[in-house]
């Protein structure tokens, strides 16, 4: 990462609109800041989503994940994953030492504490979404290729995650058309998802790489999260924020 201009910068905030089907079901954000963490200079972004409307009634969602990142190597320092989802609960907060490959979890609800071992290059699920934006592969990558990395994301598993580029296309959205890159997330079987290759992503194809669309396959319909506010960009876009 070092000496490499990154796609981003303290500021950026993102919002999108999920949809299943004609009904507006959630919303969620991202926001990028630079913070002051443990006697270094580092980015702090957080995560929410909830869900809205009558969708909230039937099934309430408010889920909020907090990352703090190296700017210089990307690297985790620290992971919040506090999330209620109709009636589950979890909160867990994950520290890591690079130095050492081990990560100290402590699950908040509960008072048990737990220690870990982690391979280099490990990220937690947003410190590892800004790492992919500016992984040097994503440049010269050639359809049908992967990029792939070691992400944590709750108190009991590591995971390969792999993300396979399917092309371009331009689409449309609610800031005017756009070139997009296209890739496929491979996710694990049995959980949400009907099938490893159930997740569709579309990113600007520009300097800022952020995402414009996720389409999610369901066991029942799908999933469409649209890119519905920005500020703090670091690069011009095609995008025309009115």
């Amino acid at each position: 990462m070092q000496g490499q201009e990154l796609p981003f910068k303290g500021g950026e905030w993102l919002k999108f609109k999920v949809k299943y089907g004609i009904f507006n079901t959630s919303e969620a954000t991202l926001h990028l800041k630079e913070v002051d963490y443990g006697g270094e200079r580092v980015f702090h972004a957080v995560g929410k989503g909830s869900t809205t409307g009558l969708a909230r009634v039937f099934f309430k969602v408010d889920d909020t994940y907090e990352s703090y990142f190296g700017i210089k190597d990307d690297a985790p320092r620290h992971f919040v994953r506090d999330i209620y989802e109709g009636g589950y609960t979890k909160h867990l907060k994950m520290y890591f030492n690079h130095n050492t490959q081990k990560a100290k979890i402590d699950n908040i609800e509960t008072g048990a504490s737990t220690e870990i071992a982690v391979p280099m290059g490990i990220q937690d699920v947003i410190s590892g979404f800004y790492s992919l934006r500016h992984r040097p592969e994503i440049e010269s990558i050639q359809k049908g290729q992967e990029v792939e990395m070691d992400m944590i994301f709750d108190d009991d598993e590591i995971f390969k995650f792999k993300l396979r580029y399917l092309g371009k296309e331009r689409i449309k959205t609610k800031f005017g058309s756009v070139n997009t890159m296209i890739f496929r997330p491979l996710v694990q079987d049995g959980r949400v998802f009907k099938e490893q290759e159930s997740l569709t992503l579309w990113i600007t194809d520009d300097k800022n790489k952020i995402p414009v669309r996720v389409k999610a396959s369901l066991r029942v319909g799908s999933l469409v999260a649209d890119l519905d506010g920005f500020n703090g960009l670091k690069y011009p876009t095609e995008l025309k924020n009115n």
